[in-house]
């Protein structure tokens, strides 16, 4: 136990530092205009037109860091301030958007695997902790429901892994985009590429944590507590 308490604070204090350097990053370079003066709109436009897709859509979603791009839907949604802003970061987050758009329309393998365990991670979420809860405290007893909660669990932290390779990918079609075409250069170029690297860094704290809590439960299960 008192293992798994210090891992659980250094994630903690992990998923801190990155979304604090992601806040910093993205308050920096949202103040860093485009020379082109090109909105975040703009660019997921002229990257979906460049690349042949005309059937997604580009929206403006209330919020902060509420940029996602929807596969049902086919819809690119972005945050008010990257919609509307012709900054650095706000280019980059829409180019990386219209990048999952990209995949969507080449069946990029990872996402299709994501997708397709959406609905199944979807009711796991749900009921997860519970099953857990339950099966920690029935584990002498009934051992077989701690062993479904893991399993369930097991699905979310597949999920999180997963999820890697796509961010990662998006981020590369973007800035290959914006560098190819001119819209970031040099410096700025840089720029768009720290603020995706430390967006991508909260996903792969998220998936080692909860690779670190999965192997938390399988010790309880098999019997050694620390």
């Amino acid at each position: 136990m008192t293992s798994y308490l210090l891992i659980f604070v250094v994630f903690m204090l992990l998923s801190w530092l990155v979304q604090s350097q992601l806040k910093n990053r993205f308050s920096k370079y949202s103040k860093i205009p485009l020379a082109s003066g090109q909105t975040g709109r703009d660019i997921a436009i002229a990257m979906l037109s460049q690349n042949g897709i005309t059937d997604v859509t580009v929206k403006s979603v209330p919020g902060e860091l509420t940029d996602h791009y929807n596969p049902t839907n086919k819809t690119i949604n972005l945050s008010p301030q990257v919609y509307n802003g012709n900054s650095i970061m706000s280019a980059a987050v829409a180019a990386h958007e219209t990048g999952h758009a990209l995949q969507h329309a080449q069946a990029y393998a990872w996402l299709q695997m994501r997708s397709q365990l959406v609905p199944v991670v979807s009711i796991s979420s749900r009921w997860v902790q519970w099953v857990l809860l339950a099966g920690i405290l029935t584990v002498e007893i009934f051992p077989q429901l701690l062993l479904i909660g893991i399993i369930m669990f097991g699905l979310t932290t597949l999920f999180s892994f997963i999820t890697l390779p796509v961010e990662f990918d998006a981020s590369r079609r973007a800035l290959v985009w914006l560098e190819g075409t001119g819209i970031t250069r040099g410096e700025q170029h840089a720029m768009a590429k720290d603020g995706l690297k430390w967006a991508a860094m909260t996903y792969v704290i998220a998936a080692l944590a909860s690779l670190a809590t999965l192997a938390y439960y399988i010790m309880i299960f098999l019997g050694r507590r620390d």
